[in-house]
């Protein structure tokens, strides 16, 4: 009977990713953060056109890239929750071995915390989300209870007006215990952190804490954040463990009728240039 429930059990979440990262030879995330207002030519400026735009990227992209970050915000503020639904289920019909990771930066506790919970992984389907850790362990847990999906806190944002909170105290900042923290929520392999690319330094503080835990890293183009320091900061003991995210440089890498072609180069590109700095980390 042990032998026959080892066999069965599902793969934590890290080992879907590390999966993922062998056959896609990839650590790039798309985030699908659509904009009406800039869908490009020949897509409808609606949910219609959302939905074809953003599922054109991801077949366009898919090739180069580990994982998708849909942003909650970018569809529930224009009332397309049921469109980002959807195209979830699309992507895990049409492409089972990419990941899909819910940009949704949850974070509340009891029964609120629960109830978000269902939304992300049994409503919208997500393989794994974003949340903020900062009410403490019980706006976790509810996550937690799904151990076979992804649970991404917040440790070391890319933003500079975070810095009030997340560098204080001095002598053993919030970023910090926060990812100790993790290392204990980790218990069924499926916790991750994230830490942007315009910190480097904390980045590989954090990686010392806290092994080979997965991060994901936004802050790569627009905001400053450069490729090869993430890599050097970043990278795991098996020179992978980042999950690096690029949205706007991708999504809208053209205006025109060509958008998904542009949108491919970029993510091509960008994954050419993570592992040309993994090369020269790893030599």
């Amino acid at each position: 009977m042990c032998i026959l429930a080892a066999v069965s059990a599902s793969p934590t979440f890290h080992q879907r990713l590390r999966s993922i990262w062998a056959n896609s030879g990839s650590l790039v995330c798309v985030g699908l953060d659509p904009l009406i207002e800039r869908l490009p030519a020949g897509i409808s400026h609606d949910l219609d056109g959302v939905l074809a735009f953003s599922k054109a990227i991801v077949t366009a992209t898919a090739p180069h890239v580990a994982a998708f970050k849909p942003q909650a915000a970018h569809f529930g503020s224009l009332g397309g929750e049921d469109v980002l639904a959807e195209l979830i289920h699309w992507i895990h019909t049409t492409h089972p071995d990419r990941l899909v990771i819910l940009d949704a930066k949850r974070g509340d506790i009891g029964s609120t915390a629960e109830r978000y919970a269902v939304e992300v992984f049994d409503r919208f389907g997500a393989d794994a989300v974003t949340v903020n850790p900062f009410l403490g362990d019980e706006s976790i847990e509810p996550y937690l209870e799904y151990s076979d999906r992804g649970v991404i806190a917040l440790c070391r944002t890319s933003n500079k007006g975070s810095d009030w909170l997340q560098l204080q105290p001095k002598d053993d900042p919030l970023y910090l215990q926060i990812a100790r923290r993790a290392v204990q929520w980790n218990r069924s392999g499926n916790i991750g952190l994230v830490v942007g690319a315009t910190w480097p330094q904390e980045m590989e503080e954090v990686r010392r804490v806290i092994g080979d835990i997965p991060v994901l890293v936004p802050g790569v183009g627009a905001q400053g954040g450069r490729i090869d320091a993430v890599v050097a900061a970043g990278a795991d003991s098996r020179g992978e463990g980042l999950l690096i995210s690029a949205s706007r440089s991708i999504l809208f890498a053209s205006s025109s009728a060509d958008f998904a072609v542009a949108a491919a180069l970029e993510a091509e590109r960008m994954k050419l240039e993570i592992n040309h700095e993994r090369l020269k980390r790893n030599s």
